[in-house]
């Protein structure tokens, strides 16, 4: 039903629109918490007053970022509201659980999946809870502080006011909703009220027959006696502690004590007080609330905020012991989900966690899921080197026998990474670091298999994340660097022009090569950005060069093109732009793909480069010889040169050079030749190797023979000198 508007003026709630549906809640909230609840208004009004409650719970549920820590203040507005009745919370709780999420789930600016709002829902409950439990604690402590001071009065005032006092007290402590005793400084309870009788399972001679010191529970903190010893030999005047009982009927009581010394008129110790709220309820709340919160809701297994508190305890022990932790992620598993559904997947998931949790038996061995078809287990003990890779090969091996699915037979594999070592070397993060590291390293080589970590791998994986990570910043920083290899004509030694080579300069790791970075670029999207700085800067330096050039010949400029780019749909436009802004021939640029990208290229593909060379570009076929391509291709391609790869020319570094080398680079010459392709040779480092290549008819060629990659201005000191 809908709930009128207040008469603060407030809009009329659109059926069904958010302001109903959270009016709706708040109805059904009144209406389980009002017969619990302590108060003068009538179920209408006290609607109207756990409206603005409802309305923050449902801020809170859609907060971004998720905070639960504010629905403490809406449990402490419950007791302000005199709900102190434990059914009230319990109710709320309830009520919470059942359909905030319902009603109020699709309130917010972004709607809220199912598992987010259950989630966010649990722990929500739980700060409620700990916001009711703090507001009533400190309603209790205040009403025990009011009761120790009017026993005190009347103890001084017993004299002139005895028969007032005496009624007083008496009604405070029979009416009292917590438990109140006495006691002499020998422990002998001497009087208890109805309501301590209650919470002792109702028999008034059990809590008399006992001195309080015989109340000991296994459960006890530490300090519980050694409070009450310096309380009874007058050294303290009070103290509050958690502490258990066991009721006549063998169950445990848990309450919050308070105990105060009473002294009589000359000040010496006299009585003890003990005031007990009962919050055994309450506890067994708070540990199912503790369990949702660190249990996974799919398979029941510990999630991973329990799996990392086990962690850091195995890992932080100083004792001597060792550790053993595997990393396990499904292989193919999001194929399932794909197809099957996730409805399957999650069928999947439940049996596999079933079937990791019988290799885990062990004392010390616990199984968790981090997430998604992630798994740990972890295993402790003074002899984990075996037992962790045993405990590898019994997941390995549950994971093998086929699970049965929607009448389909599926089998399981997976990945591990194993990290094992002596505890309070590393920490938790560290530990769970290297263990995925790791894991994907299992999965790099075909899966269905485990690897132990490796301090060495783990580094360079760890490298090469940071690299990743800082290489947008790299480029607005300007941390990048061309330097230039010269390309020299081998019929006579004259300079023909320079490759470009995109060098980083890494604040920590020294200058790096692209061998290191530009496979992550590729990865990451930024070849993109990196490549048309690189041609721009190569572009720029080739006119430089052409504007001090003696001769006034053309010296060319080679800039490697990547798979992405190659991709890119504005690579035609932005190429253009460039040679125009800095009024480079288009003759004098020369763009270089590798053969293996242009394997099976189709039309689509190959249109860009086409453009590019009708208008004068030349395009390079780099690396050559090594992308297994067909030779007849080469029609097909927009090409005007080929890059022979390095691997056809090392055998003309020995002599006699190996013959059949020499054959193979005879023929890829002429056959180039024949399609009027130029050839170019990469990798000459000695003059009897160009001078092979010289009789070979290769046009230019590049290599530390002639110059080893440099700044741009010996490029100009090598145009006024012989090459050769």
């Amino acid at each position: 039903m809908s709930i009128p508007a207040q008469a603060s003026g407030e809009p009329d709630a659109e059926p069904d629109g958010p302001e109903d549906r959270l009016r709706r809640f708040a109805t059904i909230w009144s209406r389980a918490v009002f017969p619990a609840t302590a108060t003068s208004l009538t179920r209408p009004e006290f609607e109207q007053h756990l409206l603005p409650l409802a309305r923050e719970l449902n801020e809170i549920l859609h907060a971004r970022p998720f905070d639960a820590g504010p629905a403490q203040r809406v449990g402490a507005a419950l007791v302000e509201a005199h709900c102190t009745d434990p059914d009230a919370l319990s109710s709320t709780l309830g009520v919470v659980d059942s359909y905030l999420v319902l009603y109020c789930g699709g309130n917010g600016p972004e709607g809220l999946s199912t598992e987010d709002g259950r989630s966010r829902c649990a722990r929500m409950q739980h700060a409620m809870a700990g916001g009711f439990t703090q507001a009533l604690r400190d309603r209790t402590l205040s009403e025990q502080e009011a009761i120790a001071r009017s026993a005190l009065a009347a103890r001084s005032h017993a004299e002139q006011v005895l028969h007032a006092t005496e009624a007083r007290f008496r009604a405070v402590f029979r009416d009292a909703a917590i438990g109140i005793g006495i006691a002499d400084l020998d422990g002998n309870v001497l009087e208890v009220n109805d309501t301590l009788t209650r919470m002792f399972g109702g028999l008034d001679h059990h809590v008399r027959s006992h001195k309080l010191n015989e109340w000991v529970h296994p459960e006890d903190s530490p300090h519980v006696w050694k409070y009450y010893n310096e309380l009874v030999r007058g050294e303290r005047e009070h103290y509050r502690v958690e502490k258990p009982y066991y009721r006549n009927d063998g169950t445990v009581l848990w309450t919050n004590l308070t105990v105060s010394l009473l002294r009589d008129a000359e000040g010496r110790p006299e009585y003890q007080l003990a005031l007990l709220e009962d919050t055994t309820e309450r506890r067994l709340l708070n540990l199912r609330l503790r369990y949702e919160a660190t249990h996974d809701a799919l398979t029941g297994l510990p999630n991973r905020t329990l799996f990392f508190e086990r962690l850091e305890k195995a890992v932080a022990a100083r004792n001597g012991t060792r550790f053993g932790l595997c990393y396990l992620d499904l292989d193919g598993f999001k194929a399932i989900n794909d197809s099957l559904g996730h409805a399957a997947g999650d069928r999947l998931l439940v049996e596999v966690a079933d079937r990791l949790q019988s290799c885990a038996t062990a004392p010390g061995e616990m199984v968790a899921r981090l997430g998604g078809d992630e798994f740990v287990a972890l295993t402790t003990g003074p002899d984990t080197a075996e037992e962790v890779d045993e405990l590898a090969c019994r997941i390995l091996s549950v994971l093998a026998t086929p699970i049965r699915l929607d009448g389909r037979e599926l089998t399981v594999r997976g990945s591990i990474g194993i990290v094992e070592g002596p505890s309070g070397e590393r920490s938790a993060a560290e530990v769970l670091r290297s263990a995925d590291i790791t894991m994907y390293r299992a999965k790099s080589a075909g899966g269905n298999r485990f690897e132990l970590a490796d301090p060495e791998a783990d580094a360079r994986a760890i490298t090469r994340h940071g690299l990743t990570t800082a290489l947008p910043a790299a480029l607005d920083r300007g941390e990048f660097f061309i330097e230039y290899q010269p390309l020299v004509h081998l019929g006579d030694g004259s300079v023909h022009g320079a490759e470009a080579l995109v060098r980083w300069c890494h604040p920590q790791h020294g200058v790096l090569g692209p061998d290191r970075f530009i496979p992550l670029a590729e990865h990451t999207g930024l070849i993109v950005p990196l490549g048309r700085w690189v041609l721009e800067e190569s572009v720029r330096q080739a006119n430089f060069w052409q504007e001090r050039h003696s001769d006034g010949g053309p010296l060319r400029i080679n800039v490697n093109l990547s798979p992405t780019q190659l991709h890119h749909p504005r690579l035609v436009a932005e190429t253009v732009d460039v040679l125009e802004r800095s009024g480079l021939e288009p003759g004098a640029l020369c763009l270089e793909v590798t053969e293996s990208a242009l394997i099976g290229a189709d039309d689509d593909l190959l249109k860009p480069l086409r453009q590019l060379a009708e208008m004068g570009v030349d395009i390079a076929l780099d690396d050559f010889g090594t992308g297994y391509s067909n030779l007849a291709n080469l029609r097909r391609l927009p090409v005007s040169v080929l890059k022979l790869d390095r691997s056809f020319t090392q055998g003309m570094q020995q002599h006699p050079a190996d013959p059949v080398d020499l054959k193979i680079v005879e023929g890829i010459v002429s056959l180039a030749h024949s399609l009027e392709l130029a050839v170019t040779v990469e990798g000459v480092e000695t003059g009897a190797q160009a001078q092979q290549l010289r009789e070979l008819g290769c046009d230019t060629a590049q290599g530390w023979y002639y110059a080893r990659p440099g700044a741009p201005d010996r490029i100009h000191s090598l145009l006024l000198a012989d090459a050769v």
